[in-house]
C-alpha cells in the first residue's frame, strides 16, 4: 500500500479529537443526565436536592457548550475539558444517588455499591478541570510561557488532591467501613474527624491553592488582554465579561433572597461562563461584547439612580416630612419619571469609556447628517457618504448605486 493510500486510509479512520468523537460523547452525557431520574427515584430524593456529585442545572452549560467546541474546533483543548467537566460532574452525580440508594434507603444490599462508592468522588475531577479551563483560554494553550509554572503547580496539587480522595473510598471499601452521609458522599471525607482530620486540612489548603491559581490565571489574563487588540482582545473581553457576570448574578440571588427571580439569577450565573467562553472560541458576535458591555453599565447605572432616588424621595416625604399619605409615593413617581430623560445621559458617558468605537460611529452619522441638510451636489454627496460610511463600519467593500433618472 502506497503512502498516499495510507494517509487516506488514516484521514477515513475514527480519531480521537473528531466530530465523530465528539458526538459519541454527548451520547453517553446525555445517557448519564437521563440516568439521574430513575437513580433519584430509588435514593428517594428530587433531582434539585443537594448532592455529593454536581447538578444537572450547573453540568448543562458546560455540557452544551463543550459539545459545539469539540464538534466545530476538535483541536482546541477547551471543548473536551469542558466535556471532561460535565461529565465527572454527571458521574458523580449519578454515583452520588445510587450511594444513597444502597447505603442509607437498602442498607448495602443493591449491587455493585462500591464501584458507584469508587466513582463518587470524580466531582474532584470537575474542580479541577473548571480551573485548568481559565489557565488555557482561549486556543488550549497557556497565554504566556510565564505561567507554565503556575500550570504544573496547579496540577500537582490537583492530582494529590484527587488521589487521596480516592485512596480514601479504596481504603473504605477494602477495610468495608462505608459510612455515607445524606449527599452520597463518603463520611470520612465531608466530616473528617480523628485519624483523617488532617484531611480536612489538605483539602482547605488544596481548595485555597486552585482559587489563588485561578486568580492568577485571571490576571495573567488581564495583563494578557492590556497587550492584546484585535480578536485577541474581544475573547479576553467575552472571558473576564463572563465571570463579571456570573459574580454580579449570584450577588444579586443574595440581595433577593428566595423566589423566581433569584433562582433566574442563579440559572444566569450558571450560563455565563461556559455560554461567553463559547462565544470567544468560535467568535460568534465577537465584537458585540462593547456593546453587550456598555448597554449592562448603562441599564444598571440608570436604574440605579432612578430606584436611589425615587426610595430617597420617598423616605423623605414619610419619614422627615411625615406625610402618610398616597400623595407622597405618587409625586416621588413622578419626579423619578421626570428624571428619566436625563439621566439616560449616562449612556453616551458609558458608550465613550467602554464602547468608543460605537460612539465615534454615532458622532460620525450625526454630523453627516447635519451635513446632509445644506448639501446640493451629488457627486460630493456620494463620496461623503462612502467616506461615513467607511468610516462607520469599516466594510471590506464599499459600492453606491445610484438610479438612473429615466
Amino acid at each position: 500500500m502506497s503512502q498516499a493510500e495510507q494517509a487516506a486510509g488514516r484521514g477515513r479512520g475514527f480519531r480521537l479529537a473528531s466530530p465523530g468523537a465528539a458526538l459519541v460523547v454527548a451520547v453517553v452525557m446525555l445517557a448519564l443526565l437521563l440516568a439521574q431520574l430513575p437513580l433519584s427515584g430509588l435514593a428517594r430524593q428530587s433531582l434539585s436536592q443537594s448532592n455529593g456529585g454536581v447538578p444537572a442545572l450547573v453540568v448543562l452549560p458546560f455540557a452544551i457548550v463543550g459539545f459545539v467546541l469539540a464538534w466545530r474546533k476538535p483541536g482546541n483543548r477547551l471543548g473536551w475539558i469542558f466535556f471532561g467537566l460535565a461529565a465527572s460532574g454527571t458521574v458523580a452525580e449519578d454515583a452520588s444517588f445510587y450511594v444513597v440508594a444502597c447505603y442509607r434507603v437498602r442498607h448495602g444490599t443493591l449491587p455493585f455499591g462500591w464501584v458507584a462508592l469508587l466513582l463518587q468522588p470524580a466531582w474532584s475531577i470537575a474542580i479541577v478541570l473548571m480551573g485548568l479551563a481559565v489557565l488555557l483560554f482561549p486556543d488550549g494553550r497557556l497565554p504566556s510561557p510565564r505561567l507554565r509554572w503556575l500550570l504544573w503547580v496547579y496540577l500537582a496539587v490537583g492530582t494529590v488532591w484527587m488521589v487521596s480522595a480516592f485512596s480514601f473510598t479504596v481504603s473504605a471499601i477494602v477495610r468495608h467501613d462505608i459510612q455515607v452521609d445524606s449527599g452520597g458522599n463518603l463520611q470520612v471525607l465531608s466530616d473528617p474527624t480523628g485519624s483523617a482530620a488532617w484531611w480536612g486540612v489538605v483539602q482547605t489548603a488544596v481548595f485555597a491553592v486552585i482559587a489563588v491559581s485561578v486568580v492568577a490565571s485571571l490576571v495573567g489574563q488581564v495583563a494578557s488582554y492590556r497587550r492584546s487588540s484585535g480578536e485577541r482582545r474581544q475573547q479576553l473581553k467575552w472571558l473576564l465579561g463572563g465571570f463579571g457576570l456570573t459574580g454580579a448574578c449570584l450577588g444579586l440571588a443574595v440581595v433577593l433572597g428566595s423566589g423566581l427571580p433569584s433562582s433566574a439569577a442563579v440559572v444566569a450565573a450558571y450560563f455565563a461562563v461556559p455560554v461567553c467562553v463559547g462565544v470567544a472560541i468560535l467568535k460568534y458576535r465577537l465584537y458585540d461584547i462593547d456593546r453587550i458591555i456598555s448597554r449592562t453599565l448603562a441599564y444598571a447605572i440608570v436604574t440605579g439612580l432612578l430606584v436611589g432616588l425615587y426610595a430617597g424621595l420617598v423616605l423623605l416625604a414619610t419619614e422627615v416630612l411625615r406625610v402618610h399619605t398616597p400623595v407622597a409615593v405618587a409625586a416621588a413617581t413622578l419626579a423619578a419619571a421626570a428624571l428619566f430623560s436625563p439621566v439616560r445621559r449616562v449612556q453616551r458617558l458609558v458608550d465613550r469609556r467602554f464602547n468608543r468605537a460605537r460612539y465615534d460611529a454615532d458622532r460620525t452619522v450625526a454630523a453627516f447628517a447635519a451635513r446632509l441638510q445644506d448639501a446640493v451636489d451629488l457627486d460630493s454627496v456620494r463620496a461623503d457618504l462612502a467616506g461615513v460610511v467607511q468610516a462607520a463600519l469599516e466594510p471590506a467593500h464599499l459600492a453606491v448605486w445610484i438610479q438612473p433618472r429615466d
